[in-house]
């Protein structure tokens, strides 16, 4: 979940935001509004497309399904991340990384909206072997297509 509850969030943070993203669209239209945060805040997406929010990162399947906040939010949100930094690059195996980056390409194949990437850095446990995987597999699909 949250760090704080949603109540917290949509008092102290929810009305800044509103307020920094309508200053940032009023000096350029065509600004993309990210928001990052950590864990599971599907409690407050609705909200924060609300508040203007365009591309939330990342999506980190940890704590939130990636097929399922893509199905809910294709239409409304651009998605950051969805490859886990604590699950499948550091403990997955080559053959993992790239059926998981397989699953999310195709999961995104027909609406787009998505940048596929780790959900944060990479740490120094995860081996060389999944990061050259992840980038082979992204760069043979996008040759295919």
């Amino acid at each position: 979940g949250m760090m704080m509850s949603p109540d917290i969030w949509r008092k102290f943070l929810k009305p800044r935001l509103a307020r920094v993203i309508k200053a940032a669209k009023e000096v350029n239209p065509n600004v993309l509004c990210y928001y990052h945060s950590d864990g599971d805040i599907r409690k407050i997406i609705p909200e924060l497309i609300e508040v203007g929010v365009e591309i939330l990162n990342p999506i980190q399947p940890e704590c939130m399904d990636p097929r399922e906040i893509y199905q809910t939010y294709v239409d409304r949100l651009r998605f950051w991340g969805a490859v886990g930094t604590q699950s499948t690059m550091p403990f997955g195996t080559p053959a993992e990384v790239r059926q998981k980056t397989l699953e999310l390409l195709e999961m995104a194949s027909q609406k787009g909206r998505l940048v596929l990437a780790p959900t944060h850095l990479l740490e120094p446990e995860v081996p060389l072997e999944n990061i050259d995987m992840l980038v082979k597999t992204v760069q043979e699909y996008r040759n295919k297509r």
